[in-house]
């Protein structure tokens, strides 16, 4: 019987491999994954149901077509129109029907949290493994393998890209998304992209965008292919009847009575800033610890661009509760992926920082949002929405979102062009061209950190500090300390200035005891030292086995995720400088030396950036533009005041041109080795000043002891010949 039962079993076995399809009837019926050769998941099917009801979608032979015979085409469509998920997409199939032989596709966004979300949810649709056929890259996070054949990346880590791969050989077609965005980043690329394609033929080159900024981009590049994808209806519109009043505590009361009202679904609210949008998280979630259980939970939840990598990703939320999204400008299409949002505020103004290179220094502008953002934030709440907009119906509204490029600081855009004449692309097609005064400091600028030679190409140094990720001014304060032996401290200060701010908002009542905190934090010499006290005690927390690194933050009210953000910059910057075999130094923090190492590399980036005390009441006057401002109430010497007394002469990061003009992020420095480390041509074209004129003084009394010493260690203040003066600049630039 065993032997008759072992027959029969051979017997099965035997017509299973022969004809396994035709007795279990399946394989040749099965469709295989076209971008891994496996068989698709049935929510592959499901997820491509869905992708077919995208307004997209009925463009997309109409955008195969084009794709197939022109090298750039613009798409144009506002939000939940598909056309970022979907059209990467068509491009991973067109270059697999060509068997990658020019390359993969990259689809650049604005803001990482966003590359990260659209990589999952395409390698979703695709039915493939993030990380291999999708993936992503953004600063510090590299997801991305040698499979890869979609890649969403951020534009400033595909401009960076462009050092290395200037005509960008890896990639057939370049995606760039958020054009109407119109950051500094996304401007290059679509400037510098022209050139490549006249170089590459086969490249492709799709511009994302949304109408009216589309119309701008069709008619700089002339006659290329239009492609306008029709949004949904929109939602009903609620104007404001009068004139603009306080609209961020309108639009929390408005918050108020729609979660009285217990209409279902989320709430979308854009506010001018991020500081507004901290305050009213605070504020909400008071208001919604006193109203009635019967309404439901409210739950405030905070959306910053600047702060994407801190703020939670957006996911389906909970049916008893309803979320109220607090965002600003560079938002909107954060929103894509969800579906419950029925309410839209619009305070329909924005904050923005305009740059003035007269005096170095950023304005805060409040002023309305264009219409190109007021369309795109109608479209979020659907079709069966109410979209509330806090300002009147006939209020006039720029056509489109100004170009960053025409109001930021460009020094750093100026090197990295530079950069790029090194590498063969010698011009750039701005859509809108640059200041010419903006132009000419950021040259300037350039010059005083010796990163140009006489000619105005990229000096040696020049080409070192395009290499980091910095500003150029901080890349040049951490080449600075491999001369003075104190690289350590400057990588943690380049790092936390790098990284968003670590303080945290304290909850309302908590404002004295988080003083306090920070107080034991402080460091008299100034706050970038107190940076490296709060960086090198987050690393101590790491060895503490009672408790956490996020519970030290939490009872020292720092930011952990900014924190850790500012240890993988460190660790960034650490393997460039490896990697470009400059030398490290051993931690000496705390030493006299080492202190004064550490204003020696700072001042050596950050010499145009100087203030004194005019009257020993805590008014800085600023040499470079001859503005007077405080320092803020938030610094080191700001706390205790009272008790170290406010320092003469400080060295500072930023200014802002506000309501409250202060400088932020100070330190002590002295004003002789400020004349040892500021460039001499720099020193003359100084504003005449009593600041100026004490520093002259200064420098005449050092000046009458010994010749030697004067030549070595400060500018020549005395006639001398112009050629000596020459030499003499260029070889204290040389040293910094």
């Amino acid at each position: 019987m065993e032997l008759s039962s072992s027959a029969e079993e051979r017997e099965l076995s035997s017509q299973f491999v022969e004809g396994s399809d035709d007795v279990f009837g399946f394989g040749d019926d099965l469709e295989l994954n076209q971008f891994d050769g496996l068989p698709y998941s049935s929510r592959y099917y499901t997820l491509l149901r869905e992708r077919k009801s995208l307004p997209i979608w009925g463009s997309r032979g109409e955008f195969i077509k084009a794709l197939e015979s022109r090298q750039l085409i613009v798409v144009s469509g506002t939000t939940k129109t598909g056309k970022t998920t979907q059209i990467p997409q068509w491009c991973a199939e067109f270059c697999l029907s060509a068997q990658y032989q020019h390359g993969v596709v990259v689809c650049s966004q604005i803001q990482k949290q966003q590359a990260v979300d659209l990589a999952l949810r395409v390698a979703d649709e695709m039915d493939v493994n993030i990380g291999h056929e999708v993936g992503y890259c953004i600063p510090l996070e590299n997801c991305c393998s040698s499979d890869t054949i979609l890649r969403y990346c951020t534009d400033d880590v595909l401009l960076r890209e462009m050092m290395s791969d200037p005509l960008l050989e890896h990639y057939g077609v370049v995606v760039i998304d958020q054009a109407h965005e119109r950051t500094v980043s996304t401007d290059l690329l679509l400037g510098l992209l022209r050139e490549v394609l006249i170089q590459r033929p086969e490249l492709r080159v799709v511009v994302l965008s949304v109408p009216p900024a589309s119309d701008t981009l069709v008619a700089h590049y002339g006659g290329v292919p239009h492609l306008h994808v029709e949004a949904p209806s929109s939602s009903e519109m609620v104007y404001s009847s009068g004139v603009r009043t306080e609209s961020f505590y309108a639009a929390l009361r408005l918050v108020l009575e729609v979660h009285r009202a217990k209409e279902p679904g989320d709430l979308a609210v854009f506010l001018a800033s991020e500081q507004e949008v901290s305050c009213a998280c605070n504020l909400l979630a008071k208001e919604a610890a006193r109203l009635s259980s019967n309404l439901g939970d409210l739950m405030p939840v905070a959306l910053c661009p600047g702060h994407a990598g801190i703020c939670p990703p957006i996911t389906e939320g909970q049916n008893k509760s309803r979320r109220v999204f607090l965002s600003c400008s560079q938002s909107e299409d954060m929103f894509w992926s969800v579906g419950t949002v029925n309410f839209v505020i619009d305070t329909g103004v924005e904050k923005r920082y305009v740059y003035n290179p007269r005096i170095r220094a950023n304005s805060e502008v409040i002023r309305p949002i264009s219409r190109c953002r007021a369309e795109i934030r109608k479209q979020l709440s659907g079709s069966t929405g109410k979209c509330f907009c806090l300002y009147p119906e006939e209020a006039e509204l720029p056509a489109e979102i100004p170009a960053r490029i025409l109001e930021a600081n460009i020094t750093s855009a100026v090197l990295f062009l530079k950069r790029m004449e090194v590498a063969g692309l010698g011009h750039c097609d701005f859509i809108s061209r640059p200041d010419p005064e903006g132009l000419m400091q950021a040259l300037e600028e350039l010059d005083y950190l010796a990163a140009l030679d006489d000619d105005g190409n990229l000096s040696e140094i020049g080409i070192i500090m395009s290499e980091f990720p910095l500003d150029p001014q901080m890349a040049k304060a951490l080449l600075a300390s491999c001369e003075f032996d104190c690289v350590n401290e400057v990588l943690t200060i380049a790092a936390m200035l790098a990284a968003p701010s670590c303080f945290v908002d304290p909850p309302f009542g908590l404002e004295t005891e988080a003083l306090q905190c920070h107080m034991k934090l402080y460091h008299p010499e100034g706050d970038h030292f107190t940076l490296i006290n709060i960086y090198n005690a987050f690393k101590c927390s790491q060895r503490e086995p009672y408790f956490t690194q996020e519970k030290w933050c939490q009872d020292y009210f720092l930011c952990s995720a900014a924190l850790q953000t500012a240890d993988a910059i460190r660790n960034e910057l650490t393997d460039i400088l490896k990697r470009l075999e400059l030398p490290l130094s051993e931690p000496a923090f705390g030493t006299k030396n080492n202190t004064l190492n550490i204003k020696r590399a700072l001042l050596a980036g950050y010499f145009m950036q100087i203030a004194r005390d005019v009257d020993g009441s805590g008014n800085y006057f600023m040499l470079s533009n001859k503005h007077v401002a405080q320092i803020h109430p938030l610094s080191a010497y700001g706390a205790k005041a009272h008790k170290l007394g406010l320092p003469e002469w400080v060295l500072f990061h930023e200014y802002t041109l506000s309501d409250n003009n202060c400088v932020r992020t100070v330190t002590h420095i002295s004003p002789e080795v400020y004349i040892q480390m500021a460039p001499q041509y720099f020193f003359y074209n100084l504003p005449s000043s009593e600041s100026k004129e004490l520093l002259q003084h200064i420098m005449d009394s050092e000046g009458s002891g010994s010749t030697k010493r004067r030549q070595k260690n400060q500018p020549v203040v005395t006639e001398t010949p112009k050629e000596s003066e020459e030499s003499q600049s260029y070889d204290r630039c040389v040293i910094q």
